[in-house]
């Protein structure tokens, strides 16, 4: 049996850890530089807030619905998140992180040893409510796509009270049942279309799909995905999340860039980034492509991009910037007021596999990034940069309702007082 634990609305929730007199309250979390909705409770969806919509459309009725807007605070939110995760894997001899705020665990040495699953979840979700205040849906299935079925079940369909366990024909079918088929995990926008023109409209409709027939008319995966709504084991930890195939990291400035120094800072700080995410899942690159535009809502929109390629495949940020610096003036036009600044890292391979060529220049050596790493992991991001980075960043993200870094910045430490 697999369990998954999903925090509920994490974003929200993480920022009323320290802030209880908002509990209850609608609140929504904003994007890079205050853009639009990227998470929303269940009060700020209530009052009629779409996710993913643009901040200035619904201003004026978060203001009237007494919605609290915030900007993103990821330093929080990644604090927050190891320490949830160190909470729920105690509860399983094998667990699996799959993203921020959702974490997979593996019953199957312990299983028999469990008298109550339903019982177990309600354990874990009481931990990580007591010790990190966090609010967890726990749903339990036999296969890790009947567990995302479950946490789906227990967060979003009544009478579970944030626990599901499918231990039974009859559970499956209920839960699947209650399930449209764009809900299944895997299943996205344009597959379920597909599906909906076959009339498979539910979870339970596609678990009774022929195999062979899903993987004919679609794919592997959903053959597996078919499968595995069946009950038969189909995916494991390392296919539940692939590496990417590519790693891109893209994002509005706070304040335009006007001058060629600070388009290769921007620059520079988005290899950092990118190929930090390189370094995490053991990729190197071949390639790197380098773009820099102004606003699709300008008079005249217009972007400039430039593609890097290494004879050596690398995921170095100092060997990187290096090369990508050379490229910067070609970007640069005076007279653009550049908005959105991004790199993308092309044509990944494993570190593992990758076979050096003789009588090619020397890969960089891994031990500075290495020492890099570590230095950010144990003293938090950008401890450590390159100062090709730029220390006064004025186009640096803009986050003007940014709450306090309450456990990562001594500064922002919580005040208690005690009468």
């Amino acid at each position: 049996m697999f369990a998954l634990v999903d925090a509920n609305s994490f974003y929200c929730s993480a920022e009323q850890v320290f802030r209880p007199d908002w509990r209850g309250k609608p609140v929504v979390v904003l994007s890079n530089n205050d853009g639009c909705v990227v998470a929303a409770n269940k009060q700020a969806k209530a009052a009629g807030i779409e996710k993913f919509k643009a901040f200035f459309e619904v201003r004026e009725l978060c203001q009237r619905a007494g919605v609290i807007a915030l900007s993103s605070n990821y330093e929080l939110y990644g604090d927050l998140s190891a320490k949830m995760m160190q909470i729920i894997g105690r509860f399983a001899p094998e667990q699996h992180i799959y993203s921020i705020d959702e974490s997979f665990l593996s019953f199957k040495r312990v299983y028999p040893a469990i008298k109550d699953l339903t019982a177990q979840g309600q354990a874990i979700r009481r931990a990580v409510w007591k010790e990190a205040r966090l609010p967890v849906c726990v749903g339990i299935g036999p296969t890790l796509t009947l567990a995302k079925a479950a946490n789906h079940a227990a967060k979003k369909l009544d009478g579970f009270n944030g626990v599901c366990v499918i231990d039974s024909e009859a559970k499956r079918r209920q839960v699947l049942e209650r399930m449209t088929v764009g809900d299944v995990w895997g299943i996205g926008r344009r597959i379920s279309a597909k599906l909906e023109l076959l009339d498979i409209r539910s979870a339970w409709q596609l678990a009774q799909m022929p195999p062979g027939l899903a993987r004919k008319a679609f794919s592997i995966e959903i053959e597996r995905t078919v499968r595995e709504l069946s009950g038969t084991a189909c995916k494991q930890w390392d296919e539940a999340r692939a590496d990417k195939k590519q790693i891109f990291s893209t994002r509005s400035v706070g304040e335009r860039i006007t001058d060629v120094q600070s388009l290769g800072q921007a620059i520079a700080k988005h290899v950092g980034i990118a190929s930090a995410k390189a370094r995490k899942q053991r990729s190197l690159t071949s390639a790197v492509l380098v773009f820099a535009n102004n606003s699709p809502y300008d008079e005249r929109p217009i972007g400039f991009k430039q593609l890097v390629r290494f004879p050596v495949p690398t995921n170095c940020a100092a060997a990187i910037t290096s090369a990508v610096a050379q490229v910067v003036p070609e970007l640069y036009r005076p007279g653009v007021r550049y908005y959105k600044i991004g790199v993308g890292l092309l044509d990944l391979i494993s570190d593992i596999h990758f076979q050096p060529d003789l009588f090619a220049p020397p890969p960089a050596d891994p031990r500075l990034m290495q020492a890099c790493d570590a230095l950010n992991i144990r003293y938090g991001s950008n401890t450590l940069f390159l100062a090709a980075q730029g220390i006064e960043q004025k186009w640096a993200m803009r986050r003007q309702l940014l709450t306090p870094q309450y456990t990562t910045n001594w500064r922002h430490l919580p005040l208690i007082c005690c009468r």
